[in-house]
């Protein structure tokens, strides 16, 4: 790890995983920004207890101006961006020819493409100074199919895919990309699951646990490091060995 503190944007932080991701971070000595539509009892405590190391700024991400509003604000602040998370997403389930377009429209707007706008904003200020490193947070349902979740499924494979692309674009000018395709976590994310559900996964994952948001946040943390600057254009699958 290095010693100097180092400037984070992790999106979608206020609450669930992201919340652990900036955790991490904050206890780690770094400067972190995140955003989402909301700020949150948790967002309000940080900017208390961290005065001068975290920024929290309301904005949806999938609106483009909102989203260039935000990284304006983290730059005027901190001038330069060390690490970038997209941790923002959104999941929509239904079979797929029920699925609604508008469901469609949500989920590649923020998933996707809101990922696309932030990540060239940030690449930018890290090819001016010097490099970085960007981590996607994807999902194992980019990897293995899983019904009524095709364009969330699709969402991910894609976000997998640019962050092998973009590894190319931008490797020589010392910035590595990575993805962690994550398992079945107990967040916000996994409450649309009923309790015979969750119990299924469990005794399907090796590790015989759900995850918890310090599970990402450490291999966040891995891939980050100054040291780890020849990982890049992977997906790493976080899972408890689900898909294995």
């Amino acid at each position: 790890m290095s010693t100097a503190p180092r400037t984070v944007i992790i999106t979608g932080g206020s609450r669930g995983l992201g919340a652990g991701i900036v955790q991490s971070f904050l206890d780690s000595g770094d400067r972190v920004a995140s955003c989402s539509r909301s700020e949150t009892d948790q967002t309000r405590k940080w900017a208390e207890e961290f005065p001068d190391r975290f920024f929290f700024m309301e904005a949806d991400i999938a609106d483009r101006p909102q989203c260039t509003a935000f990284v304006k604000e983290v730059l005027a602040r901190w001038k330069s961006v060390d690490i970038l998370v997209n941790n923002a997403g959104v999941a929509r389930d239904g079979i797929h020819a029920l699925f609604s377009d508008e469901d469609t429209d949500t989920v590649i707007d923020l998933n996707l493409k809101a990922t696309f706008h932030i990540s060239k904003q940030i690449v930018r200020n890290m090819l001016a100074h010097g490099g970085g490193s960007i981590v996607n947070i994807s999902s194992i349902t980019g990897l293995t199919g899983y019904r009524g979740l095709a364009v969330y499924g699709a969402s991910k494979a894609g976000l997998d895919g640019f962050t092998r692309a973009l590894a190319r674009e931008v490797g020589s000018r010392k910035i590595t990309v990575n993805s962690i395709a994550s398992g079945y976590l107990r967040t916000e994310m996994s409450h649309g699951l009923d309790e015979d559900q969750l119990n299924q996964i469990v005794r399907r994952t090796p590790a015989g646990r759900l995850g918890e948001p310090d599970d990402i946040a450490r291999a966040v943390q891995f891939l980050v490091d100054e040291k780890n600057n020849w990982i890049t254009g992977q997906t790493i699958v976080i899972d408890g060995g689900l898909t294995c």
